[in-house]
């Protein structure tokens, strides 16, 4: 346990510092491109969108559900699993450089199934953008390939730290283009080819440094890799097999994401759209990143090392203990930042107004939080049996879930039932309802699997800290009012949103634990512990 701690600790520092030199990088490119209404900005987000969108293929639908449990076992071998590893990785750089020239050639594709055929200039430029963008598939591929087998490792920091140079390039590249070009370029008829060349290079340029960073950590792993495309006889055709399901999951998911913002860039120009999703989820990914990376990464590991002992009672306690853990500070940090959406919205925004267009969407995504955070747990827990058929399937219904709630999104847009401002906000609200009960879908057919889960225990942990999540909400609510509203000083500009919002996010945090402390919470003691070891000189 003590190992998992230092490991969470280390994990959740990185991850803190990442997503916020994150944050800052967006606050740079939004100075440069706008956010909302801006024509331009959402033609970047679908462009840039797309290199992560396969990241994310191949980093969910085959990394993490494939690479981490079978290193761990093939890390049982005498070779302590360098000819597995070999042959994987170049296997795997072979599928990459195929991915990513395939992606280069149906760009055009590809970023229109994400823009309206009417926006003839707008679909110009988002693939003018792609074409830069793209080659960041093989950059992140590798640094996702290499960083999960640091993880099967138990070497946990570089991959977490890595995207910190990334943020720091990209911040540097985008200033630059501020200087150069001017700030606030919204409009299409702005952007000539060269600035087109310096935003898309530097956001790639800062890709391929983050996976560069992680091959100084390899050695660390003591392994030795070489090329080897004898790929036969090491047991890759079950890594196959498994795979098959994650990626055609993961496949659903990018195509659910592609039909959102298709819907979502109906207001493109005139309201919320991709850009300010994107800026949203991003504060929604802020306590999600922190908080479940840091402690389910960890967790994960171990739960894989359990399953492949055949040690079904630990796994039912590690599934137990990482849900209750991360619970407890999921509804905190879920109730600060309800309370304090409007300013932290501004530092994305470049108005007041703006600011509560991109609050509303982020308040729908925020919905979805915690049941985020329990699939975390509940899908990895069926990586870990080897099973991606389940996960595909309950993700195929959430998929079909979102596109449903999409289009009834679009539909009340359509006839003025809702008001276009609202679209993307309708988007974001239908895809945590899709989330919710994809959980609750999971967790029913793992229970089935395993058993028991303690699903009482945990259950009844997540409505103490709902409990106490309320009043906390309310007070940071109730400061956010004092300190002036939407027309006070917190939305004034970006960095009084980022003071506004830190003050907010303290009260409830303050609120919540003394409410936890009244209701004698045993999580306390836990969550004491953690925070210890991120403390300096712990």
């Amino acid at each position: 346990m003590t190992s998992l701690g230092r490991a969470s600790a280390l994990l959740g520092a990185g991850t803190l510092v990442s997503r916020l030199t994150g944050l800052l990088r967006t606050i740079v490119l939004v100075g440069v491109i706008g956010s909302n209404a801006s024509a331009a900005a959402d033609a970047f987000a679908v462009a840039n969108q797309l290199p992560n969108s396969v990241f994310n293929l191949i980093s969910v639908g085959v990394l993490t559900a494939v690479i981490v449990p079978q290193i761990v076992q093939a890390s049982r071998d005498a070779d302590g699993g360098n000819a597995f590893i070999s042959k994987l990785f170049t296997l795997g750089t072979v599928i990459l450089v195929a991915a990513t020239a395939v992606a280069m050639v149906a760009a055009p594709w590809l970023v229109s199934l994400q823009l309206k055929a009417d926006n003839v200039e707008q679909l110009a430029l988002a693939t003018a953008f792609a074409y830069w963008c793209l080659p960041q598939i093989l950059f992140y591929g590798l640094y996702a390939l290499v960083g999960e087998t640091l993880n099967a490792k138990r070497i946990f920091g570089p991959f977490t730290w890595a995207p910190i140079a990334n943020n720091i390039i990209s911040i540097v590249g985008f200033l630059i283009i501020g200087a150069v070009f001017g700030n606030d370029l919204v409009n299409i008829a702005d952007w000539t080819p060269d600035m087109v060349a310096w935003l898309g290079g530097t956001a790639t340029a800062g890709i391929v440094v983050q996976a560069g960073i992680l091959l100084v950590f390899w050695r660390k792993t003591g392994l030795a890799l070489k090329v080897d495309f004898r790929w036969r006889g090491v047991g890759l055709g079950n890594v196959g097999r498994v795979a098959g399901w994650t990626l055609l999951m993961a496949l659903s998911s990018m195509a659910a994401g592609f039909y959102q913002n298709w819907v979502a860039n109906e207001a493109s120009g005139e309201g919320a759209a991709v850009t300010v999703m994107n800026n949203a989820w991003l504060i929604f990914m802020l306590p999600y990143s922190i908080i479940v990376h840091s402690i389910g990464t960890p967790y994960f590991t171990q739960l894989s090392e359990h399953a492949a002992a055949g040690r079904d009672d630990d796994v039912r306690g590690d599934i137990s203990r990482s849900i209750r853990t991360l619970g407890f500070f999921l509804m905190g940090a879920m109730a600060a930042v309800v309370a304090a959406a409007v300013p932290a919205s501004r530092v994305f925004t470049n108005s007041s107004s703006d600011a509560v267009d991109a609050a509303i969407v982020l308040v729908c995504y925020l919905v979805g939080l915690l049941p985020l955070a329990v699939l975390f747990i509940v899908q990895r827990t069926f990586y870990a049996y080897g099973d991606t058929r389940t996960p595909f399937l309950f993700t195929l219904f959430q998929c079909a879930l979102v596109a449903i709630t999409a289009t009834i999104a679009w539909g009340l847009s359509a006839s003025g039932a809702l008001p276009l401002t609202l679209l993307a906000a309708a988007v974001a609200l239908g895809q945590s309802l899709a989330g919710t009960v994809q959980t609750i879908v999971a967790t029913v057919l793992l229970r089935r699997r395993l058993g028991s889960l303690e699903t009482g225990r945990w259950m009844l942990s997540l409505g103490r800290f709902t409990l106490a999540a309320i009043p906390a909400g309310a007070a940071g609510w109730g400061v956010f009012l004092l300190l002036g509203g939407v027309d006070g000083w917190t939305t004034a500009d970006k960095i009084l949103g980022v003071l506004g919002a830190g003050i907010i996010a303290v009260a409830a945090a303050a609120v919540y634990v003394v409410f936890l402390w009244i209701l004698r919470a045993p999580e306390l003691q836990v969550a004491k512990s953690i925070v210890r070891r991120i403390l300096p000189g712990r």
